[in-house]
């Protein structure tokens, strides 16, 4: 008997290639051997750039907004890979950098909801940016991570369920709502070390 997972890697490799023959020239940039698996939405596709080897799994929404006459960005490094059910969106600017791994359910957004007028429903107020996002090379993201309107250093680890929204300098681990570094990697000892034990040896 052939296995039920066999069948899922046919379709999910048919898919793939009908994706990719029938929507990549819509792509600022569409690299080499991309995999987008079953995207939910994806607007905006004229201020997506993709490197070679991306690999995006099922259920991802992706949404580069332009909101008047400024130009959004959001551009995803080569071999990068995205769990499922992604939702990055990009009002002016987000960078994801190479070999960056994120988990499942993650959010990225360098915007966030108006809400200041109490006589307008929520949903009714307008999207305003927040601030750059830059994710740097081979860092990883943890599930249910949330970023909004903060950038995350370079081999970075982002524990599962965290809210970012302040700068995390590279070589970091970071964890909680909001999100603090707990360890970062000294250069000096090639180890990782704890907070406390970093400025005990200062």
């Amino acid at each position: 008997m052939i296995p039920f997972s066999f069948y899922r890697r046919a379709l999910n490799a048919l898919g793939r290639r009908c994706f990719a023959l029938f929507f990549s020239h819509t792509f600022k940039r569409f690299g080499k051997n991309v995999a987008i698996i079953s995207p939910d939405i994806i607007e905006g596709e004229r201020f997506i750039s993709l490197g070679d080897n991306v690999s995006i799994n099922t259920q991802a929404w992706l949404l580069a907004l332009r909101q008047n006459d400024t130009l959004p960005q959001l551009d995803i490094g080569a071999g990068t890979t995205i769990g499922r059910f992604a939702h990055i969106v990009a009002l002016r600017e987000v960078i994801i950098g190479n070999n960056v791994l994120i988990a499942d359910k993650v959010y990225i957004s360098d915007n966030l909801h108006g809400y200041e007028d109490t006589t307008i429903a929520i949903k009714n107020q307008p999207i305003l940016f927040k601030a750059r996002v830059e994710i740097g090379d081979n860092s990883w993201i943890g599930e249910n991570v949330s970023i909004i309107g903060a950038s995350i250093g370079k081999h970075c680890v982002i524990g599962a369920n965290s809210v970012v929204t302040q700068d995390i300098p590279d070589y970091s681990i970071a964890v909680g709502s909001p999100a603090r570094v707990i360890k970062r990697y000294n250069s000096l000892t090639q180890q990782w070390t704890t907070i406390d034990q970093e400025s005990t040896h200062e």
